[in-house]
């Protein structure tokens, strides 16, 4: 039996320990986010709902299991009997996911706020109502991803806090009880086993700020504790000394943040040491950003976001970093305003009085993670001279010696993305391969062995064997050994102009074929680009989750016996 609550149960809102969201509302009501939100609320109500790099139209009805891309339907078995992994049955279970998070209805709830828009919470009831009558406790594909869980309990905490006084007294009654369940769910079934990553991350996250901002529930001093343990060991074991996230994923670096600021937030009394890890995580997130103030994507980018999930993916550091500023009392790190009214207002009311800083961009390695930042004036060069991520790496990419370059928002060189996780082997390959870096090649394989969508084997040696950054240039040479082959690059940055780019590449006698890709964010940014023997052909880029589009890419291409030497130059002017 699903569990229950007394005939009488209620709460108070807005939610305790968050500011008072008629308060915020009037101070956004006339910025540029809240025109934003009007317009996204809009589309919603027609059931044309913004998902990771697409828009999802439903049509009239809602099918809260369906997988729209390839029409797939699952059933309301006992959620353990779903085979959500098998695209030919569920259909790609990360499009259904994301909608069934319903943060769109967080959207709706905003707009509630901002413009007293009716038809945005007849909108939310709707679609709640239809969701609880289709997913019923454990029962279905909803149920089988307990982050899931857990992002779509949040979301609901948010409604609640933002609309619950005015949402009809049934349904909220209703979707008290489902929110109960939920908490009762995400207790048993932490991820500790299967994905003890972001998953258990989100997943204890949810589980305290259920307990924290309902503490009502009969269970919710049971759920702040065990979230609390949860996920202040995973501050240890995900986030390195540097202040890089443990998978190596720039994207999944902005999530993590975010879920460890939020707790923070809604505990109040995180010890010193989990705060100092997370200014280190800031301090990583801005100089990843950049002059651009953009994030660039090396590693996999899935495409939600623990927060507000709309706008430009490149943009969501912007945010996070703003409302670390004003958590943390930075006065140092770099934003604008406009980044407080995404989350910062939401999270932690008026900021008034909080300067931002103009922000201290200098080369940089972080040890750690083994990302390299070089920066003169406007430029910027990131490289990936570390090794791919923890355990089997799930999120990385075979990356390593790639590099994306920037001049100010320029884009030169890029990272072409993700595209997608399972609903396209052949594309998911493409995307985390070799080729589709900034690096080299050889005879045609990838720097790792990939075990499935989510795995690598036989990962690469790493190894740095000169790092020297000085006023007028820096100097970065370092290496990557893998089945018998070595890749040694050096490159030379004469600050801000020019960088060089001096490949070797060394292995077993015999004929071998070794490529240089480089990847153009532009047709006009091949001009910036000096490559001895490149040829153009055709790669790929996915700016946002579900999306791609073709680019020019240069290609060296010899054949013969090793070693082999490549050089390029880039013009940063």
């Amino acid at each position: 039996m699903p569990p229950s609550l007394p005939r009488d149960f209620d709460i108070v809102t807005p939610l305790p320990r968050l500011p008072n969201p008629a308060t915020v509302a009037q101070h956004l009501r006339d910025t540029d986010f809240a025109t934003r939100i009007q317009e996204g609320a809009a589309r919603i109500r027609e059931h044309r709902i913004p998902l990771l790099g697409i828009t999802l139209d439903t049509g009239p009805e809602i099918h809260w299991r369906r997988d729209y891309s390839s029409g797939l339907e699952t059933g309301i078995s006992y959620f353990r009997r779903i085979p959500y992994l098998d695209v030919r049955k569920a259909g790609d279970h990360k499009l259904i996911w994301e909608l069934n998070r319903h943060q769109h209805l967080v959207l709706l709830a905003q707009d509630w706020l901002l413009h007293d828009e009716r038809s945005s919470l007849d909108e939310i009831t709707a679609q709640l109502e239809s969701w609880l009558r289709q997913n019923p406790f454990q029962q279905g594909i909803n149920w089988a991803s307990a982050l899931e869980v857990a992002f779509r309990a949040l979301s609901w905490l948010w409604i609640l806090h933002f609309a619950g006084s005015v949402l009809p007294l049934s349904l909220r009654r209703r979707l008290l009880v489902a929110l109960y369940q939920h908490g009762c769910h995400l207790e048993h079934n932490l991820s500790y086993y299967f994905s003890p990553n972001t998953h258990l991350l989100g997943e204890a996250l949810a589980l305290h700020a259920v307990g924290v901002l309902i503490p009502q529930f009969p269970r919710s001093e049971k759920w702040c504790a065990t979230g609390a343990r949860v996920v202040a060991a995973e501050m240890e074991t995900q986030v390195q000394p540097d202040g890089s996230h443990f998978e190596h994923s720039t994207y999944y670096h902005v999530y993590a943040t975010d879920m460890f600021l939020f707790h923070a937030l809604l505990h109040g009394n995180c010890a010193e040491n989990y705060l100092r890890k997370l200014a280190h995580m800031a301090e990583y997130l801005e100089a990843l950003l950049g002059p651009a103030r953009s994030l660039p994507f090396l590693g996999d980018d899935d495409g939600g976001r623990f927060f507000h999930p709309f706008g430009r993916h490149d943009e969501y550091g912007r945010a996070t970093l703003a409302t670390c500023a004003l958590f943390l009392n930075r006065t140092d790190w770099r934003y604008e305003e406009a980044d407080l009214h995404p989350q910062a207002a939401w999270w932690l009311g008026d900021s008034t009085g909080h300067c931002p800083g103009s922000g201290h961009l200098a080369s940089r390695r972080f040890s750690d993670s083994g990302l390299t930042i070089l920066c003169g004036n406007e430029a910027q060069v990131v490289i990936d001279t570390g090794p791919f991520g923890w355990g089997a790496a799930g999120h990385s990419h075979s990356d390593t010696l790639s590099l994306v370059v920037r001049r100010g928002t320029e884009e030169i060189l890029i990272d072409p993305g993700t595209y997608t996780y399972v609903g396209d082997a052949h594309w998911r390959s493409v995307f985390r391969g070799s080729a589709s870096h900034n690096t080299i090649r050889v005879d045609g394989q990838d720097q790792a062995i990939p075990v499935n969508p989510f795995a690598w084997k036989e990962k690469p040696e790493v190894i740095l064997h000169t790092w020297n950054s000085q006023p007028s240039h820096d100097i970065l040479d370092a290496g990557c050994r893998y089945r018998g082959f070595t890749h040694r690059r050096r490159i030379v940055f004469l600050k801000p102009d020019l960088l060089f780019i001096f490949d070797h590449v060394d292995g077993p006698p015999g004929d071998h074929e070794v490529e240089q890709f480089w990847h153009l964010a532009s047709e006009h940014a091949a001009r910036r680009l000096i490559v001895p023997g490149a040829e153009r052909i055709e790669g790929w880029r996915s700016e946002a989750f579900g999306r791609k589009q073709a680019i020019p890419v240069l290609r060296v291409k010899r054949r013969g016996h090793l070693p082999m030497c490549f050089s390029a130059a880039i013009l940063l002017t």
